[in-house]
């Protein structure tokens, strides 16, 4: 679930603007510090924290999209992938200033700080919490870009910009909404990950190749996809630790692998 809620907004902002965004870790990596200073510094509930890093996230990505982003559409690859990871290694930089190098967690409530029965078995809290809340996620993308006139629109410009500005579709705007989701999307994984991975500078660039992988097999601009390649991913990961401890780091990447040839655009994506 954190691969999904990390990857789909990616997977939403390439598939409609077209931009290689390496720098989307960094979005991440600024929702999980955001919480972990609303919540280990400023005592602001769980909840109401991760939902105001998610809002300052997203605002603040907006004078990035309109200043440095708008710039870069429509250039070649090379443009896009240096000016974004450029963009990362900056916020690593201004990370390790502000927190130090090393890793850092938050602080849960009692609720989340403990077990929960299911299917006979006791099981985390916070797992359990981060399941819930990645479905919940899902739910909301899936009816918003199926249900809505504001999806409808997302889809037509991702299917064809042109036609859809043709049609009357402010796409300049639609893109810095659609950023701005992306990035909140971003930095509520972010935010999730702090206790199941840890948060330290690198968090930027280090889940960023999996992150990829989950955009690549799903297809860009899905959100079943993206759901489908962050279980079969994750799943595999976690197999691949416990039956091949020492293969692990390459075994979860045969999905990638075996789908960029069978289906170059994605599980769900467009033949």
């Amino acid at each position: 679930m954190i691969l999904f809620v990390l990857a789909v907004g990616l997977s939403i902002t390439m598939g409609l603007m077209g931009v290689i965004n390496l720098a989307h870790g960094a979005f991440a990596m600024a929702g999980g510090y955001l919480a972990v200073v609303l919540i280990n510094r400023l005592a602001v509930p769980y909840v109401p924290a991760l939902l105001l890093a998610v809002a300052l996230v997203a605002v603040l990505s907006v004078p990035f999209e309109r200043i440095l982003y708008a710039r870069i559409y429509g250039r070649g690859e090379l443009d896009q992938v240096l000016m974004t990871i450029g963009l990362t290694l900056m916020s690593m930089a201004a990370a390790t200033y502000l927190f130090g190098p090393g890793p850092v967690t938050l602080k849960l409530p009692e609720a989340l700080d403990g077990t929960v029965p299911a299917l006979g078995r006791e099981f985390p809290s916070y797992r359990a919490f981060i399941v819930g809340v990645g479905a919940a996620v899902f739910a909301a993308l899936w009816f918003s870009f199926e249900r809505t006139v504001l999806g409808a629109k997302i889809r037509a410009a991702v299917d064809n910009r042109a036609m859809a500005e043709a049609a009357g579709i402010n796409t300049a705007r639609l893109f810095t909404l659609t950023f701005a989701l992306g990035c909140g999307l971003a930095a509520l994984g972010g935010a999730l990950a702090v206790n199941v991975v840890g948060l330290t500078p690198r968090f930027a660039i280090q889940y960023l190749v999996v992150v990829l992988a989950v955009v690549a097999v799903g297809g860009l601009g899905t959100i079943g996809g993206t759901m489908a390649a962050a279980l079969v991913i994750g799943v595999a990961d976690v197999a691949a630790r416990y039956f091949f401890p020492g293969a692990s780091a390459f075994l979860i990447y045969a999905p990638l692998l075996l789908v960029m040839l069978l289906r170059p655009r994605g599980l769900l994506g467009k033949l």
